[in-house]
């Protein structure tokens, strides 16, 4: 659980950061589409553990 936690942090920082940074969009849309494959795998993962 606590990588699931830390691997959303940091795509979180990454997306805020490719926001801020204009040239860096491309790091926004990568880290959010890796925030939202995170939360869904641990999803799955707390579902199967269940």
């Amino acid at each position: 659980m606590g990588l699931i936690v830390a691997l959303l942090v940091v795509w979180l920082i990454l997306s805020i950061l490719g926001f801020v940074v204009k040239g860096l969009l491309w790091l926004a849309i990568i880290g959010l589409v890796l925030f939202v494959a995170t939360v869904v795998w641990g999803w799955v993962k707390r579902k199967a553990k269940a």
